[in-house]
């Protein structure tokens, strides 16, 4: 057995072990909840567990946290049943998505399943303390209500967090963490949710139950479907860059897997840096754009060994044309600005406006440059490209950036570029170029 599915193992049997152990607490200790009405509310829980977005890489979001919180604020405001018995029993329908099964994965569903009952029986009790003794809905509790769900969605939400950090470093390391990491940036939508579900819950109990239960479905349809459509909306813009990646490849075939190799050691560097989810995105979109600039540069210039200053600066002027067009689209405007990293005048360039993440994707298309053979010269050892990146003056290499580079190809032991020394040319224009 490897060493990963040992720690896989281990993580998965302790969470599970854990979670049980709380929801046979809360089973033998707690007040059932009708269970005509905790069905229609699973159900609900479940479909919109199943139906998870993606909203971030590898981050998947529902709607789910808000039905749980109404179930809980419900059942919470009853004098015979209890949230915590509810919820926990709930959570037990959500670790189970399509992914799972497609790829016939069970870390993640059993890991999942201990987690979330726990995260739900902290909830659980969060809402039952504050909302337990309240023996009247009327307006003057209602923030009370809201407050109580905003609250249970993030102890929902931090447990969570906390619970998959651990697990994600205690069996891969830190690498691949720091993207799922970024969780903690959906508290904010969490604890709307919660506020939500909270008055939810309490419209359920003031109003006849039969009319709002309708009001209820549509608005977890409703907040569904936002979610859905930003993830639809995501996608069509990877799509787009996909594209644009394919139309260049086919325009200029020698530098075919430039493009994600500069992204994959941007992501390198990023985690190295912890960098979080949404920051790890924005940079590997900068650098799937980072070289549509050739689109416009004529072939003859593309597939000359060296450039006159006349003729770089009329690649660079066409590849800026490239780059304002970019700029009008909304969704790449804020990564054009780090994106042209290689098109820039050295003459004029001012250090103090370069940022961090144009520094990062300098590096790796630099690093990727040198370490890899074009039509004027053979690829650099992984050790003189670094040699190289060093002694740069110009200011575009951060040190912090390229110490950063080399301790994460020394973690994942890979190595790039030539084996011994086989440098034939000067090769500073073929970084910039690159």
């Amino acid at each position: 057995m490897s060493t990963v599915r040992r720690r896989q193992l281990r993580i998965a049997a302790l969470y599970l072990v854990l979670g049980l152990s709380a929801l046979a607490a809360v089973l033998v200790f707690a007040d059932p909840p009708g269970w005509t009405l905790w069905f229609v509310f699973a159900v609900a829980f479940a479909a919109l567990e199943w139906n998870a977005v993606e909203v971030n890489d590898r981050l998947f979001q529902s709607s789910g946290s808000m039905v749980a919180i109404t179930a809980g604020t419900v059942f919470a405001l009853s004098s015979d049943s209890s949230a915590v018995y509810a919820m926990a029993l709930m959570a037990v329908l959500g670790p189970l998505v399509p992914a799972d099964i497609k790829h016939r994965r069970w870390f993640q569903p059993v890991a999942n399943l201990g987690q979330l009952i726990l995260a739900a029986v902290a909830a659980g009790l969060v809402l039952d303390s504050t909302l337990g003794d309240i023996t009247r809905i009327d307006s003057s509790v209602l923030l009370r209500v809201a407050m109580a769900g905003a609250a249970a969605s993030v102890v929902h939400s931090v447990i969570n967090f906390a619970l998959v950090s651990v697990a994600v470093r205690s069996v891969y390391g830190n690498r691949n963490l720091l993207p799922w990491s970024g969780i903690h940036m959906l508290v904010s939508s969490q604890v709307v949710m919660g506020v939500v579900g909270g008055l939810l819950g309490a419209a359920f109990r003031v109003v006849d139950k039969t009319a709002v239960i309708v009001l209820i479905l549509v608005v977890y349809l409703v907040a569904h479907l936002s979610l859905a459509s930003y993830s639809q909306l995501r996608e069509a813009h990877q799509a787009a860059l996909r594209g644009f990646v394919k139309a260049l490849e086919a325009r200029d075939l020698y530098t075919r897997g430039h493009t994600e190799r500069v992204a994959y050691f941007a992501q390198l560097i990023g985690e190295e840096l912890r960098f979080t989810g949404t920051q790890l995105e924005r940079l590997r979109w900068a650098c799937l754009i980072h070289d549509l600039g050739k689109l416009a540069i004529p072939g003859e210039l593309l597939s000359k060994p060296q450039l006159t200053p006349e003729e770089f600066e009329e690649m660079r002027q066409a590849a800026g044309k490239v780059q304002s067009i970019l700029a009008e689209v909304d969704f790449l405007r804020p990564m054009v600005s780090i994106s042209g990293v290689h098109y820039i005048d050295l003459d004029r360039f001012d250090p103090s406006n370069w940022s961090l993440e144009a520094s990062i994707v300098a590096t790796a298309d630099a690093f990727d440059a040198l370490t890899s053979t074009r039509r004027y010269r053979m690829a650099m050892s992984q050790q003189e490209a670094f040699e190289e990146l060093r002694s740069d003056t110009s200011g575009r290499f951060y040190p912090d950036v390229v110490d950063a580079l080399e301790r994460a190809l020394e973690r994942t032991g890979e190595v790039y570029g030539a084996t011994s020394s086989t440098r034939t040319t000067d090769t500073r224009e073929g970084a910039r170029l690159a």
